[in-house]
């Protein structure tokens, strides 16, 4: 049986990769598709861990070739999904965690109607603007961008299956294992077990 596909999305600063990364360090049978990205790596990304990272030029070229199943611009940079790494995933069985933005969460959903969304926000917005310049990656103007952002994304959380509010890193990481552990047990993705061990005479 293909896969589950869970979709995850926050505003920026709100500790999404940590949270997916500790998911993932507790939960067996879930892998994480890597999307390809235009900007530079921050300080402690690594390639094909964090992200894979091409030139803007290679990644409209990919764009063109149909490589992705999602992509798009943020704050001038590409970031996409891969056909292939994302579909290889699923026909394997394994269930897979995305990390897009709510743009890139509701074409996923169109393609893979039975994706879970999951929305992660921080407790307050004062509480996001904390993290974002303790962060100490971006200028002041880009995180203003980013806080007004938040607000907007925010909104889109109400279109989501789950909301997590990350204020404590461990309950969040907990909320998240537990949507996943519910989602697994959902009867569509059991039956194929009644059907085989409990066969009609």
């Amino acid at each position: 049986m293909p896969g589950q596909l869970f979709v995850i999305s926050a505003p920026s600063g709100t500790g999404k990769t940590t949270v997916i990364r500790k998911v993932q360090a507790q939960m067996d049978g879930l892998g994480y598709s890597i999307s390809h990205t235009s900007r530079k790596p921050r300080p402690g990304e690594r390639e094909g861990v964090d992200y894979y990272f091409v030139g803007p030029q290679d990644f409209e070229e990919m764009i063109k070739q149909g490589a992705f199943v999602e992509w798009a611009r943020v704050y001038g940079d590409y970031y996409g999904t891969s056909v292939v790494s994302l579909h290889d995933q699923l026909n394997k069985g394994m269930d897979v965690i995305l990390d897009v933005d709510p743009v890139g969460a509701r074409n996923i959903k169109k393609q893979f109607p039975d994706a879970a969304l999951i929305f992660i926000i921080p407790p307050s917005l004062d509480v996001l603007e904390q993290r974002l310049y303790g962060r100490g990656t971006d200028s002041e103007a880009t995180i203003k961008k980013r806080l007004e952002k938040a607000v907007s994304e925010v909104q889109e959380a109400l279109g989501y299956d789950y909301i997590v509010i990350n204020e404590e890193l461990e309950a969040a990481v907990q909320e998240v294992i537990a949507i996943i552990r519910a989602e697994r047990c959902r009867v569509k993705r059991r039956q194929h077990f009644i059907k085989e061990c409990f066969p009609l005479s």
